[in-house]
């Protein structure tokens, strides 16, 4: 069927452009499916599909323009094979360098957002901070990594939902914490934040005025619907007991806790945060998913690292990917080797920071198409 486009030349773009032409089938899809008055009804439905079709959209955007584009280069080139008239000959030699360049450069525009489609498309993940080497400092650090992208996320819109967190009672800081944080390109902002966070500060319990270096983790798992994942109800074993506080006496006289561990992979997911179990079901199963669903990435990293790091990047923890040095205001990102204004990334502007780790991971997967 003749749809009135330029047949494209036959080059090393065309597998890319094929698939370009699928994004953009696709997005014309999820608009149609946003009209419709029973999906319109499911504002889960609807959210779901209104992020998939947002990740889209440049891409497809770029695309259409990048057509119309070579449409109007087939055109010019018609009208000089044509031997036209001496005026409108010489309109269309001057014209048609301007449209190859800006048709060539919508193309690298399109191809740079298509390699971070599936990023965008990703609009929930499981943030986990965990207090490494430097005992009750560390604990403190990875209280302020905490606060730093409770910042972060409210600069964005997104939504921060703590699902669970272990205090420090010591200190004042934490242990560990998991938080879902849900939006709009939230994957593909903070996919690169995994791995460990160092600082050197000197502690407030530092008598002589020593700096120390400090360490926390942090790991960045993406939240999958339930429909990507299937987990056999008969693999995972439920135990619902009361609360346990500190030191071990019971603070919930009803069973309210819930214990799940998955039989095949041995991951235990306790979860006791509210009162309801309903709600500790609910977010210990969202947890378990999750962390399911890294194994399963982490696997299928190892059979082709390189297919799943044009996906989603690596997901190495043991990595120091940064280094916050209060002496100098700077949080040093080892990777972009560039140096941010402390105060600024800590009180959570990290648009900067974030925007070049994303231009960084863009270059590296076109660079490997």
């Amino acid at each position: 069927m003749d749809d009135g486009m330029p047949p494209q030349s036959n080059n090393l773009n065309d597998p890319l452009i094929a698939q370009l032409q699928r994004m953009a089938a696709e997005r014309a899809d999820l608009a149609r499916q946003l009209e419709d008055p029973l999906i319109l009804a499911d504002h889960r439905k609807v959210r779901d599909l209104s992020i998939k079709k947002a990740s889209l959209d440049p891409v497809a955007d770029d695309y259409e323009r990048y057509q119309r584009l070579k449409k109007d280069e087939a055109d010019l080139r018609e009208v000089i094979d044509s031997k036209a008239e001496d005026e409108l000959l010489m309109l269309a030699r001057e014209e048609l360098p301007r449209v190859e360049k800006e048709a060539d450069e919508l193309l690298a525009r399109a191809l740079s957002s298509l390699v971070n489609t599936a990023d965008r498309g990703v609009g929930s993940i499981m943030l986990e901070i965990r207090a490494g080497a430097g005992g009750d400092e560390a604990a403190l650090w990875a209280r302020d990594l905490l606060e730093m992208y409770q910042k972060f996320a409210s600069r964005r819109g997104w939504r921060f939902d703590p699902i669970e967190v272990t205090a420090e009672e010591s200190a004042g800081g934490i242990r560990s914490a998991v938080i879902n944080v849900s939006g709009e390109n939230v994957w593909s902002e903070l996919s690169q934040e995994g791995g460990t966070h160092c600082v050197k500060r000197v502690p407030a319990t530092e008598a002589q005025g020593r700096i120390h270096t400090s360490t926390a983790t942090v790991a960045v798992m993406p939240e999958p619907r339930e429909i990507e994942l299937h987990i056999d109800p008969a693999d995972v074993t439920e135990h619902v007991t009361t609360a346990q506080g500190p030191g071990g006496q019971n603070v919930n006289k009803v069973s309210t806790a819930v214990h799940l561990i998955h039989k095949p992979t041995g991951i235990e997911v306790r979860m006791q945060e509210t009162k309801s179990q309903t709600q500790n079901r609910e977010k210990a199963w969202r947890l378990l998913r999750a962390r399911l669903y890294e194994l399963e990435l982490a696997r299928q990293r190892a059979a082709d690292s390189a297919q799943r790091l044009a996906q989603i990047g690596s997901g190495d923890r043991s990595e120091r990917i940064r280094t916050y040095r209060y002496k100098e205001n700077q949080a040093v990102d080892h990777r972009l080797n560039e140096s941010f204004g402390l105060d600024e990334v800590l009180s959570g502007k990290l648009e900067g920071l974030v925007g070049g780790l994303i231009a960084r991971e863009t270059a590296r997967r076109l660079a490997a198409l």
